[in-house]
């Protein structure tokens, strides 16, 4: 039963700490997932941008003259694990460090924090630390199978040296533990005017796999079926609503079966786009974020076509192999305007009388 307050109001239970913890348990699947994947790596990435994070909002807490309380609120713990699960597990301290500082500074309190920022800050910090170390962040290790003489995942010391040094804590070179994305060998090899088809046969690819979480990745996007756990888990609790998820995965199958029926050589088949990248990791996490994202079901609906469009647009036709996360940070400059269109008519008001 809802908890009774002064009249005439009614608690129905939650709050900005209840909600933050719901989508902190959600991402357990995908966070779970990682550290079998990814060993020591994830953990270590993960541990470094939460506390960096927490520390961050504590200082600007302090300085800006704010209760240290509001660390309670969970919001400055779940940007670091939202940030971690976004970056590749060959990230050095300094740049998980870095970005953690900027999504916090630069993506919520410089907005005045908490409900007032109009970006995801966990995403403008990923996309700052891509433009400004692309090499970086577009090096992927394999998953598991790089466990072995050259880097056992699951030695803590070997991982920590790592960590803190690069590939100098390694007796060979990078290359014999890093590969491709599946959405950027398929981007480079049709460049060289290669097929679809015989890209994804060169490279390997597997439906379950991917759908699994064995392809190289970013360490929280690589499963989708511990994502998709997540993401219902999510619906199910009424934290958020099938609106932009929906839209957003539907917009890009259509887009991508389209397009593959059209030209199957030039253009990837829908469940590529499904499970490659951070389709599902944005759509159901990242996107609707209730801050950051339209404020009306229709408003969300069409935000989520938007991002599907320009997700796929830019995973055919752009510079960068993945557009999920440029796809949202663009979107998000779209709100206002979007709610300003698809906001509800107040009651009471004709049709042709405004508010």
């Amino acid at each position: 039963m809802p908890v009774m307050l002064s009249p005439p109001h009614a608690h129905g239970g939650d709050s900005i700490r209840m909600t933050m913890l719901t989508v902190v348990l959600a991402l357990l699947p995908a966070t779970a997932m990682s550290v079998y994947l990814f060993g020591w790596l994830a953990v270590l990435l993960i541990l470094t941008c939460m506390v960096t994070a927490l520390v961050t909002e504590a200082i600007c807490l302090k300085w800006m003259g704010r209760p240290l309380s509001t660390l309670l609120d969970n919001s400055a713990a779940l940007t670091g694990l939202f940030l971690a699960l976004t970056l590749p597990a060959a990230v050095p301290w300094w740049m998980a460090l870095l970005a953690s500082v900027f999504a916090i500074v630069l993506g919520k309190q410089i907005y005045g924090g908490l409900g007032y920022n109009i970006f995801n800050p966990a995403l403008s910090a990923r996309i700052i630390l891509l433009i400004s170390f692309p090499l970086h962040m577009t090096t992927w290790i394999v998953p598991m199978s790089a466990a072995g003489p050259v880097l056992d995942l699951y030695d803590f010391q070997l991982c920590l040296s790592f960590f803190l040094t690069g590939p100098d804590a390694l007796k060979v070179g990078f290359d014999a533990i890093s590969m491709a994305s599946p959405l950027g060998y398929v981007k480079t090899e049709a460049t060289l005017g290669v097929p679809v088809a015989e890209a994804l046969k060169a490279y390997d690819y597997s439906y379950l796999d991917a759908f699994l979480g064995f392809e190289a990745g970013s360490i929280g996007e690589t499963s989708a079926l511990a994502l998709l756990i997540g993401g219902i888990f999510l619906l199910t609790r009424h934290t958020i609503t099938w609106h932009i998820p929906l839209s957003y995965i539907a917009t890009v199958l259509l887009l991508a079966g389209i397009f593959n029926a059209i030209s199957p050589d030039q253009f990837t088949p829908p469940l590529f786009h499904l499970f490659a990248g951070g389709l599902i990791l944005c759509a159901f996490f990242m996107a609707t974020d209730p801050v950051s994202s339209p404020v009306t079901p229709m408003g969300q609906v069409i935000f989520g076509i938007g991002c599907g469009i320009l997700t796929w647009s830019i995973r055919s036709f752009g510079g960068y192999p993945e557009g999920a996360m440029f796809a949202v940070l663009l979107m998000n400059c779209a709100v206002p305007l979007i709610d300003h269109y698809f906001r509800p008519r107040v009651f009471g008001y004709g049709r042709g009388e405004k508010s």
